[in-house]
């Protein structure tokens, strides 16, 4: 009786140890150790909306943006930097959360804002050259009023 007692509880706590295991990797998979900066967004009425970003400026990181990431509060997001301005396309790989993206010029200017689908492989592409792209929960940029024309102090990126 207790060598199999001893036995039960020996598998319950592996099993405990394995479902812990998996826990913090799904937490893993699902949070960023990318740095974080307060981007400040001037509407086109003078008012203004911050985000806090995640800052993805180097190509592995860029690459690899939102993909596997279940949960992305509003009022956050993912700025993209590239080296040089260029016509900008991504697509959602991989990515389960719908996104909205924001094509951004280099003086800060928001050019395009689109809807993204979730695991689509359709690219969506930037209609000018531009520099930066965000991108929100979609629906975001709606619920805060954010459109085309309206500007990004991008100071903290430039830093």
């Amino acid at each position: 009786m207790k060598k199999t007692a001893f036995i039960k509880s020996g598998i319950v706590l592996k099993a405990i140890l394995c479902l812990a295991i998996a826990l913090l990797l799904s937490c893993k998979a699902n949070s960023s150790s990318l740095p974080k900066k307060d981007l400040v967004i001037t509407k086109h009425d003078g008012t203004t909306v911050t985000v806090n970003a995640e800052i993805a400026d180097k190509e592995d990181t860029r690459m690899r943006g939102f993909m596997e990431r279940e949960v992305i509060p509003d009022g956050t997001g993912m700025l993209f930097v590239f080296e040089k301005d260029q016509r900008l396309s991504f697509w959602m790989k991989n990515t389960p959360h719908p996104l909205s993206i924001a094509y951004i010029d280099s003086r800060g200017t928001i050019r395009n804002i689109y809807d993204m689908t979730p695991f689509s492989l359709a690219s969506v592409v930037s209609t000018v050259s531009c520099r930066y792209a965000l991108e929100v929960p979609q629906g975001w940029f709606d619920k805060a009023g954010i459109q085309p024309g309206d500007t990004i102090d991008l100071t903290p990126v430039k830093n």
